[in-house]
């Protein structure tokens, strides 16, 4: 069976980003992160890669956490943005808006026939 390369690496690319902005708009635990992620489908193959993704945001300083324990509950670790992570996260969606513009421009205006045609 042959991966699809190119999505993983698109996902890898997106997922931390995405972190952000979730956590943006207030604080989750890492098991709400997995969900809210995997709710709006494909961008995780795997819920062991938002962990070890929290951490290296936490060591970049563009995350904090604490641990709370509810009563008659687990501890549950719950992240929260930092000011660089938030304009981390704003510089990110201006990228990707410019980004995905251009390649729906690319894929609207370049079919595999235009480029048999160009080449020939």
């Amino acid at each position: 069976m042959v991966q699809n390369t190119t999505s993983t690496q698109l996902r890898r690319g997106v997922i931390g980003p995405c972190i952000l902005v979730l956590l943006s708009t207030g604080p989750r635990f890492g098991l709400q992160l997995v969900r809210e992620l995997d709710a709006v489908g494909g961008l995780l193959t795997s819920q062991g890669t938002v962990y070890p993704l929290l951490n290296r945001l936490h060591d970049g300083g563009l995350v904090t956490s604490h641990w709370e324990v509810d009563k008659g509950e687990r501890p549950r670790r719950y992240y929260r943005i930092t000011d660089a992570g938030r304009a981390e996260a704003e510089t990110f969606r201006g990228d990707w808006e410019h980004f995905s513009h251009s390649v729906s421009t690319l894929l609207t205006h370049l079919t595999p026939a235009t480029t048999e045609s160009e080449t020939n």
